[in-house]
């Protein structure tokens, strides 16, 4: 048992090393080297965890998409109203953001680059709770009558620009603001009078 979780603890300290540099560095200019240097530890201790850097990059984004997709489900009333789920989720996740800045430009990072579009990427595409929640408001007619994409990105885009001021710019980011800035998002994507 105890060896499991000196290898265990060694996995997961190679990929806070890594989360640290990918956040600060980007990806090209984290190397395997300066991983290893962060962690304390030999580079070819990595390629005992990992076949490589694009296989690390990969699995820290799929380890820290799945954590997060738990926390928001923990906190989902499904019986709730739309309004009240959208709140709920986006409000989570941006608290979650807030709370773990390096996580969060990480995760950006990979989206946005041909780490996510790649034939290993196991990047979620049109599933689980986010999807489903924005699904329902088109159906339902309380959004504008706009492409998937557009409807994502008008929910997404204030999430991520205030994450993004808190991230890069240390934003103090209270409560109140986090509220504001859901219902904006909430407001941007209903038609007028709708609820």
């Amino acid at each position: 048992m105890a060896k499991i979780d000196a290898e265990k603890g060694k996995r997961e300290l190679i990929m806070s090393a890594a989360l640290e540099l990918f956040a600060q560095r980007g990806f090209h200019g984290a190397p395997t080297s300066a991983i290893a240097r962060n962690a304390g530890i030999g580079v070819g201790t990595i390629y005992r965890y990992f076949k490589d850097k694009d296989t690390l990059i990969h699995e820290l984004f799929q380890e820290l998409h799945q954590r997060y997709q738990q926390q928001v489900l923990a906190g989902h009333d499904p019986d709730a109203s739309l309004s009240r789920r959208f709140h709920q989720v986006f409000g989570d996740l941006l608290r979650m953001f807030i709370k773990h800045p390096a996580e969060f430009r990480f995760m950006e990072l990979y989206y946005y680059s041909p780490y996510a579009t790649s034939a290993t990427s196991r990047l979620p595409r049109d599933d689980g709770i986010i999807y489903d929640i924005l699904r329902e408001i088109r159906e339902q007619g309380i959004s504008k009558d706009v492409p998937m994409k557009v409807l994502e990105a008008m929910a997404w885009g204030p999430v991520v620009a205030l994450a993004k001021e808190h991230s890069n710019r240390n934003l103090v980011v209270t409560e109140e603001i986090i509220s504001l800035t859901i219902q904006a998002a909430w407001d941007a994507l209903r038609h007028h009078g709708k609820q």
